[in-house]
């Protein structure tokens, strides 16, 4: 992102102005829309995982890929997306991510298979990758530094926060009621009108006079190390972990991240340039919101597999479940963002770590036979304190950062966070499923086996979730966090899982 002295701004009629006070909100209604849309989309799907399996016939262990697909390819094309954004246009990019965005959700709702459907959730996710960062880059350069950029990005925070919410609410409420591929018809109609309005509202801006470099080949590299990752972790309780096809793409994911890392310490415009991460602040923030992602997204996936495969909760009533996380998660985001000032960011995130994963802890002694208010709502209300972490995270992802790299930065850590969700999803979906096929042998019931592995894939949420509490307390420095916090803090907005 650019500062909007670096900005040119085109109206669409050939007349580069700045965009007046209602142009401007007009442009931000739309773009925040866009935004939603994209954030929206991750968890719309997991509540209606069960009956996409059931109706597309996929296999227990692929079932994740409906998920983990779309936040591969977001997070793996995020800091690509921004680049081309600045240097090709940002209403152009914007425009272009939210042509592939409905054109990939239009196929997904017309999906008989379940290839097919993964492979256009990857397209979606591409096309999130490129709106995302266009949509930030346009506000941050239509607003002015103040209070009304302030405002601006307050209000994008509470819209990303909202997504989580509505994101399973919707899932739930659309798969109950009018079926599953209406989640992806309700992206098609609001992307597609996003679509006709964009050239008109939106103005256009770029970065006059840099050079058009880009590093494609490091975000092929990296995002195909994940997806060899993934399926290596994916398929390893069928094949085994020590086969010679488990190890053969374990390897291939690991020299594929050497080759990512040489690109970006050797290119002249690295997508990730390496020497962030002297910044121990950033590093830390960008290293617990990995793991955060991990654990969180793992989670959720599980939990929604247990309530609607065990408990035998319809789409529409897990939805209502999840509520209970989404607007605990709004209501302790403003006591986070006072704390972090008036105490401290860094012991506020540890405080929501610890916190986020006792209630991962708590959900692993939920039973076959469960009941929501006895054994949910306790862990769905502790696990909403996640936004105490949100928050600080994204403060020290900028931390010491300057003005040239801020935008690299806020994009980096929304990767972390996609990866790690989707590296989580894998994880937890493979222990379940191995944790499960051991006990269905030893004569368990089903319902037993699959409790047995939700609990087995909980606990491992629960401990990475913890373990990001040392790695942040060593790594992130308080006085560089303090400072970064009284800075930003009146325009940090309230971050979500959901984005």
């Amino acid at each position: 992102m650019s500062n909007a002295s670096a900005a040119r701004y085109d109206t669409g009629d050939g007349n580069a102005a700045a965009p007046g006070e209602v142009r401007r909100w007009r442009a931000f209604s739309l773009l925040a829309l866009a935004y939603f849309m994209t954030a929206v989309d991750l968890l719309i799907v997991n509540v209606a995982l069960p009956t996409i399996g059931t109706k597309l016939h996929f296999a227990e262990s692929d079932l994740q890929w409906v998920v983990t697909a779309y936040a591969l390819t977001f997070g793996g094309f995020l800091l690509l997306g921004g680049r081309a954004a600045d240097l090709l246009g940002r209403r152009r990019m914007f425009m272009a991510g939210l042509a592939l965005f409905t054109a990939a959700s239009l196929a997904c709702a017309l999906a008989t298979g379940g290839m097919f459907l993964v492979v256009m959730r990857g397209a979606q996710g591409l096309g999130a990758a490129l709106v995302l960062p266009a949509a930030l880059s346009t506000v941050m350069n239509i607003f002015p530094e103040g209070a009304e950029r302030n405002k601006a990005l307050g209000l994008w925070g509470a819209i990303g926060a909202s997504g989580a919410t509505v994101g399973v609410l919707a899932g739930g409420a659309l798969t109950r009621y009018a079926g599953w591929p209406y989640i992806f018809y309700l992206n098609v109609v609001v992307g597609g009108a996003a679509l006709l309005l964009a050239r008109r509202v939106v103005p256009e801006s770029r970065l006059d006079g840099a050079r058009r470099r880009y590093d494609p080949l490091g975000a092929i590299t990296v995002t195909g190390a994940l997806v060899i990752l993934v399926y290596a972790i994916s398929q390893a309780p069928i094949v085994g972990w020590t086969a010679a096809r488990t190890l053969g793409l374990l390897a291939a994911a690991a020299v594929l991240l050497a080759a990512f890392l040489v690109i970006e310490a050797r290119a002249e415009a690295p997508l990730l340039p390496l020497r962030l991460f002297r910044l121990k602040t950033l590093a830390g923030s960008n290293a617990v919101g990995f793991l955060l992602g991990v654990s969180f997204y793992g989670y959720i996936f599980v939990g929604t597999l247990y309530m609607q495969q065990v408990l035998r909760y319809s789409a529409m009533t897990t939805g209502l479940a999840w509520l209970v996380v989404g607007v605990t998660g709004v209501l302790f985001a403003g006591l986070a963002q006072a704390l972090v000032t008036r105490v401290s960011a860094k012991l506020v995130m540890a405080a929501g770590l610890t916190l986020t994963g006792a209630g991962i802890l708590w959900a692993t002694q939920v039973p076959v036979h469960g009941n929501f208010v006895a054994d949910l709502l306790g862990p769905f209300f502790l696990t909403g304190t996640v936004t105490w972490v949100f928050i600080p995270v994204s403060i020290g992802a900028l931390a010491g950062v300057t003005e040239r790299d801020a935008g690299i930065a806020s994009g980096l850590i929304d990767s972390s966070q996609q990866l790690g969700g989707a590296i989580g999803i894998a994880v937890a979906s493979t222990v379940a499923a191995t944790r499960s096929r051991h006990l269905l042998g030893h004569g368990h019931a089903v319902a037993d086996a699959l409790t047995g592995g939700f609990h087995s894939a909980l606990w491992v949420c629960g401990l990475v979730g913890l373990t990001a509490v040392p790695i942040g307390l060593l790594l992130i420095r308080r006085t560089e966090i303090a400072q970064a916090a009284a800075t930003m803090q009146p325009k940090t907005p309230a971050a979500a899982p959901a984005d």
